[in-house]
């Protein structure tokens, strides 16, 4: 599915879109080169979820959470940008800070990829004319969902 984005509104839509549908255990799986759309798509999935004020870039920090009531369900907002191997998320205990959260994932591949996952939202952006476009490749779970198939 190709989602086009020229505009703040319509990365927000998106974002609202996103968490209206986000369950515990699942990955919104954001792709895209440096400047792609990546943090300004989580923050939005973020705001829609429901937290109030700036959302911080995790380029540093590599994990930022959210936990109810500043959101509706536990999330993790997650950079791996830095990471130079899969297995240093596995040292930042990743899996813990995931046990019944769900997870926004920037820069995937660098922590191994989760598109197997039948929970992963797999969304790459990518410049276009008007803007930029969100390829968007629901999992198996996400087939389900009403709007995602």
């Amino acid at each position: 599915m190709i989602v086009p984005l020229p505009d703040l509104a319509a990365t927000a839509a998106l974002g609202e879109r996103i968490a209206a549908a986000l369950q515990p255990g699942d990955v919104v799986a954001l792709e895209g080169g440096l400047g792609a759309g990546k943090t300004t798509l989580a923050r939005a999935i973020i705001a829609a979820l429901g937290h109030q004020g700036e959302v911080p870039s995790p380029s540093f920090a590599i994990i930022e959470t959210y936990a109810p009531p500043q959101v509706r369900l536990p999330l993790v907002h997650a950079d791996f940008y830095r990471l130079n191997a899969p297995h240093e998320a596995e040292e930042l205990g990743l899996d813990d800070y995931r046990d019944g959260a769900a997870l926004l994932a920037e820069w995937p591949d660098k922590a191994g990829g989760f598109s197997h996952e039948p929970g992963c939202l797999s969304i790459r952006l990518e410049t276009a004319d008007s803007g930029r476009i969100a390829i968007v490749e629901p999992g198996s779970d996400w087939l389900v969902r009403e709007g995602w198939n």
